[in-house]
């Protein structure tokens, strides 16, 4: 299985009183998604299947590029890695899924699946981890395919 763990791209400050799901992005934001969706669309299978979380930054990123997508509550900013992880049936799934969520959440999921000490690993903005399932013997593996910044593109 394919799992790619896709950062919403930058988006408005958060502040007192602001709905933090509103939250749009900015124009740089727009940018980042825009490089991203170009690499991604060369890199998917055309069956790859998309999850969103609710929020209108996250919903923008994804936009850029142009695919179907579900959006599912449990990919919000609140979302958990145990949440993340039964959505996509990690590592059982066939094919490939791309996620496109917040921090700390996919931090914190790269970080389990990896095997890091750490509880968290940073994200940037707009930036994609392409991870892949594997079964060795009896040993189930997580493979690092790629990780890319839109600021490389």
């Amino acid at each position: 299985m394919d799992l790619i763990l896709w950062r919403h791209a930058e988006a408005q400050e958060w502040t007192q009183g602001c709905d933090d799901m509103a939250r749009r992005l900015t124009a740089r934001g727009e940018k980042q998604a825009a490089r991203m969706a170009g690499w991604l669309d060369r890199q998917l299978p055309d069956n790859t299947r998309i999850f969103v979380s609710p929020a209108r930054r996250t919903e923008q990123t994804v936009s850029a590029l142009g695919r179907k997508f579900k959006i599912k509550e449990e990919l919000g900013p609140e979302g958990t890695v145990a949440q993340l992880l039964e959505l996509v049936q990690w590592p059982d799934a066939r094919g490939c899924v791309l996620v496109v969520g917040h921090q700390p959440t996919l931090g914190q999921t790269i970080a389990q699946l990896i095997g890091l000490n750490d509880t968290e690993c940073p994200v940037k903005k707009g930036a994609v981890w392409w991870l892949r399932s594997r079964q060795r013997d009896d040993l189930l593996q997580t493979l690092i395919v790629s990780v890319q910044s839109p600021e490389l593109l």
